[in-house]
């Protein structure tokens, strides 16, 4: 009887096989296992080919996206990031940052290099141990060193609530909902992070694309079934590019942006910046058939040509084929002006402009390539932030790097105002450790009109682009050292950010205790030669001049910490 198992496992087998190799092949069966709260990421290289090119990538767990980590609200997490990393012309070091989670006690576990710890050695570990008991939502995962997540470390995280309010609104959210999307690149980011302006190869949906003038490489199908409705949880893991994501013929009712609640909303197309996620609801009341989802980035020249940009949603029963649907212009997209935070509305402090406790203007200009926060370039220090802090530096005068480190009063309401004066927008803006409210929205219908009374909250917003601006609200009741940057990965790299310094003075006791795998990662890290800080060095610059003459200037003895 022992031959009856077997066999059923070979023909499932086979049939896995076949539908790897088609082109129709369904998300869950191209997806890696689901992971919990306590796992571990091993950060290596492996040759992929998402969109049919062949390249090394920098990968968790060896596919792309990373694995989903998906929790139940209140868990703990113990996530060991393991650095196997080998490839030289790429970095070899490495450090995750788990993007939308507060940290509130852990600041040590916000994986950010450079702010609140270094890097992850090669053939080194270290277990980032945290809780989020408050919060549930779609939020993910990647690289905090330099440009490592444009080479592929990278991939999402959910929270599930059992008692989610708006559970009624939806029958189906599982890790065959989650979407990503994603822009590719075919040459490594260590080389790209040099030339000014450059751009995506692909567009991935899911983890599978076509570039132009590529081969028909597989794309990713969402299947549903007549009748049902799905939670479909849009994650944007770009480097750069926002996407106008819609579906062909559905309409979308958003229900969360970036792990926050919000009052159900129908649209047909949303504009999703990179670092943001929305939750929206699909109804699949359609006749059976198979429908393009289309995810159009912003760069020059972007169509639906070729199946590039896009993915097919398929409704149980129909046949495999690429869709034939059409495109209609959006009626009614996303105005982010239109989203209210469901839970708790309305901001703190003083509902009238520049009434807050602290109110802050940061003002972003841009020189040959390089971005300025308030005439200054952020530079990583060699000590990060949170060690200055432990180490006893609490002023702003003892804490580095200079200019680029604001120190903020516990228990204070802040209002952020943001205004670029450059080229490169629109610039997603996120920071750590903190959900905001928008109370102005930059590039949107609307955007002079300032709300205090239902804004949304989210932890990543658009500043917009030249002349515009944003205008954000939050509490200083999570101390630490908090990253606030554009999210436009090579705009990070080029000097975009600054440090928030939540309440210095307070962090010490604040803090859980710091694990002693803590206080070795730099001794480690400043231990290491170039050769095994990896990067390329001045053969990335090199090829980097071969792909074009807008240049930053050529790599120093040690690369970006950021």
């Amino acid at each position: 009887m022992m031959f009856i198992p077997i066999l059923i496992a070979s023909l499932i087998s086979s049939i896995n096989a076949a539908a790897i190799i088609s082109r129709s092949q369904s998300y869950p069966l191209s997806r890696p296992a689901v992971l919990g709260s306590k796992t571990k990421l091993t950060v290596a290289n492996k040759v992929v080919a998402p969109d049919g090119f062949e390249r090394s990538a920098t990968l968790a767990n060896g596919v792309f996206p990373g694995p989903l980590i998906a929790a139940q609200k209140g868990d703990d997490f113990a996530i060991e990031v393991a650095n196997e990393l080998q490839d030289d012309s790429m970095f070899k070091v490495t450090s995750v940052h788990w993007h939308g989670l507060y940290q509130n006690g852990t600041s040590y576990a916000d994986g950010t290099s450079s702010v609140t710890q270094c890097p992850i050695a090669q053939n080194h570990s270290f277990v980032h141990s945290f809780s989020a008991p408050n919060q549930a939502g779609t939020y993910w995962y990647h690289s905090h060193y330099s440009v490592q997540y444009c080479d592929g470390l990278r991939g999402p995280l959910v929270i599930y609530d059992p008692h989610d309010p708006l559970a009624y609104m939806y029958d189906v959210d599982d890790a065959s909902t989650v979407i990503t999307l994603a822009d590719w690149y075919h040459t490594a980011a260590t080389v790209l992070r040099y030339v000014i302006g450059n751009t995506a190869s692909s567009t991935l949906v899911n983890g599978l694309g076509r570039y132009a003038g590529g081969p028909m490489s597989d794309l990713a199908v969402i299947s549903v079934e007549q009748g049902k409705r799905y939670r479909l949880r849009l994650v944007s893991i770009s480097c750069d590019p926002n996407f106008q994501f819609s579906i062909d013929g559905h309409n979308l009712t958003v229900i969360e942006a970036d792990g926050q609640l919000t009052e159900p909303l129908v649209v047909d197309q949303l504009q999703i910046f990179a670092g943001q996620r929305y939750s929206v609801v699909l109804v699949a009341d359609k006749p059976t058939d198979n429908y393009w989802i289309r995810n159009l980035p912003n760069t020059m020249n972007a169509t639906y040509e070729g199946g590039t940009n896009s993915a097919i949603l398929r409704y149980k029963g129909a046949r495999m084929a690429d869709p034939t649907t059409v495109n209609p212009a959006p009626k009614n997209p996303l105005q982010e002006t239109n989203l209210h935070a469901l839970m708790n509305p309305g901001a703190p402090g003083i509902p009238e402009y520049g009434k807050a406790d602290i109110n802050l203007n940061l003002e972003v200009s841009v020189i040959g390539g390089n971005f300025y926060v308030n005439n200054v370039t952020f530079k990583p220090p060699t000590v990060p932030v949170l060690l200055q802090i432990l180490s006893g530096a609490q002023e702003p005068s003892q804490l580095l790097p200079n200019g680029s480190l604001i120190v903020l009063e516990a228990n204070k309401v802040v209002e952020l105002t943001l205004t670029t004066t450059g080229p490169g927008g629109p610039h997603p803006i996120h920071m750590h450790g903190h959900s905001f409210d928008v109370i102005q929205s930059a590039g949107f219908a609307g955007n002079s009109t300032l709300n205090y009374a239902n804004p949304v909250r989210r932890d990543v917003v658009s500043a917009g682009s030249l002349g515009q601006q944003m205008v954000i609200r939050w509490v200083t009741d999570n101390s630490g050292p908090w990253f606030l940057h554009c999210h436009i990965d090579w705009h990070l790299d080029a000097g975009f950010a600054v440090v928030m310094a939540e309440s210095p003075s307070d962090t010490r006791a604040h803090v859980n205790p710091v694990p002693e795998a803590w206080d070795q990662l730099c001794p480690t890290f400043n231990s290491l030669t170039p050769e095994q800080l990896g990067g390329g060095g001045l053969k990335s610059y090199e090829a980097a001049t071969n792909i074009s003459t807008l240049l930053y200037p050529p790599p120093q003895p040690l690369p970006s910490l950021i």
